[in-house]
């Protein structure tokens, strides 16, 4: 029976690693620096009762979470490092180093942690993205955007999950009275889990028209598409993606999929999940806006899984004990795949969110059959909430599919439209432990 060491949950509370790893039969070990975080909630109870070994180190200390891993190795040998959060992915490539076992080098890993660095690998090899400057002061940052010009998107170059950017579109985002430049370092941003936003920023021109996510997944250097999402965003100032269209991979993505992997290639990117976004421009031309090297998260593989017919975190799995994963003759024929997020439209305690049923849709939904419908909710109530500034701010997902995206978009919109958020006025945010949920 395989051992997998799994590393945290996508947003403090997604089981579907550790669910697929059960289904398939595997054990794991799950590592945390905060074991608290998860035992808080009652629906992931079931899935860290199945571990093998529950591995708590306060601080993630390297060598103390090293000498943890290795003690539950010596007793029951570990095949596979698996970590979906961006925040550990340097640990679990250290730790897959130690282990043997297949995984992204330290090297990779560090790099994809640092927006900057990652532009640079890409300049260096003559990929064409936005300009670019980095800012680690207050100054350093006015002077980057005087040099670069307007429009212009500041980011964490440590950050994630489209939280925490700073647009500049024109001449009246620079108001001395309105203007963040002179107070955005330090951000003391804090990203759960004990970890602390670098200070590192990455100040880069704004391009224009339509964001695209590219899921990859690789195994010794050879990459695989699955399929492009193109997405769709909530109106400036708002970072956060209202929903898009999942498409699987095929001859029309061709010139796509050559850029991806041309990127992946430049950062060394050889083993595991990987998710680059790019901008597609109004010409047809298309450049880079990043590369995370995870798993697509917010709760959207469960969308590739409804497209494609498949489990991708098996497939991930399968990836990490070194093999690509077999295809199966049996599956449904791939499909298209559209999101809608779900939102409040004011700030405060969420107090219910009602969901029409597919037979109060009408004629949006009436040849909708048993799993072409899911939808996930991110939040309980209780939990506080806002209008969508980025993409921790939304609430659940609904996810349609359908053989066109027309019809897939139409079932998708009356479901969120019909939706009925509550919401009371609370005085203020309270802190939450653990990861945002990143895109």
């Amino acid at each position: 029976m395989p051992h997998l060491l799994i590393i945290d949950l996508p947003g403090g509370n997604d089981p579907d690693i550790l669910r697929s790893a059960a289904e398939r039969g595997d054990a794991f070990s799950f590592l945390t620096s905060d074991l608290s975080c998860y035992r808080a909630q009652p629906a992931l109870t079931p899935w860290l009762d199945r571990a093998h070994a529950l591995i708590e180190v306060p601080g993630f200390a390297p060598q103390a979470v090293q000498e943890r891993v290795l003690a539950v190795h010596e007793g029951c040998p570990i095949h596979a490092v698996l970590c979906l959060i961006d925040i550990r992915l340097v640990e679990a490539a250290r730790l897959a180093r130690a282990l043997g076992t297949p995984h992204i080098t330290e090297a990779t890993a560090a790099l994809l942690r640092d927006k900057y660095s990652v532009r640079c690998r890409l300049q260096a090899r003559g990929i064409r993205q936005p300009d670019f400057a980095l800012a680690e002061s207050n100054l350093a940052l006015r002077q980057a955007v005087q040099r670069l010009g307007l429009p212009l998107v500041i980011k964490p170059a440590d950050g994630y999950g489209s939280q925490n950017i700073v647009a500049l579109r024109d001449e009246a985002d620079l108001d001395p009275l309105l203007s963040p430049l002179d107070d955005l370092l330090p951000s003391r941003a804090d990203y759960g889990l004990g970890v602390k936003a670098n200070d590192r920023l990455l100040v880069e021109r704004c391009l224009q028209g339509t964001v695209i996510g590219c899921d990859t997944l690789s195994l010794g250097g050879r990459h695989r598409l699955l399929g492009v999402h193109e997405k769709q965003f909530f109106e400036p100032p708002s970072f956060a993606i209202r929903g898009g269209c999942f498409t699987p991979a095929g001859p029309q993505h061709a010139a796509i999929e050559r850029q991806v992997f041309e990127a992946l290639d430049a950062v060394g990117f050889d083993t595991g999940a990987a998710h680059t976004e790019l901008m597609l421009q109004p010409e047809g031309d298309a450049q880079i806006i990043e590369i995370n090297g995870r798993i697509v998260g917010a709760g959207l593989p469960r969308l590739l899984n409804m497209a494609l017919g498949r489990d991708l975190h098996s497939d991930l799995i399968e990836l990490h004990m070194g093999r690509w994963p077999a295809l199966d003759a049996s599956a449904k024929t791939p499909q298209v795949v559209v999101t809608r997020w779900i939102v409040a439209s004011a700030s405060g305690s969420l107090q219910s969110v009602r969901i029409p049923s597919v037979g109060e849709l009408g004629e949006a939904a009436a040849d909708a059959r048993a799993g072409d419908v899911r939808i996930d909710m991110l939040r309980r109530p209780g939990d506080w909430v806002r209008p969508p500034l980025d993409n921790a701010d939304r609430i659940g997902c609904v996810m349609v599919r359908a053989p066109t995206q027309a019809l897939a978009e139409r079932r998708a919109e009356a479901l969120v439209t019909m939706s009925r958020v509550e919401v009371a006025a609370a005085a203020a945010l309270p802190v939450d432990p653990c990861e945002a949920e990143p895109a």
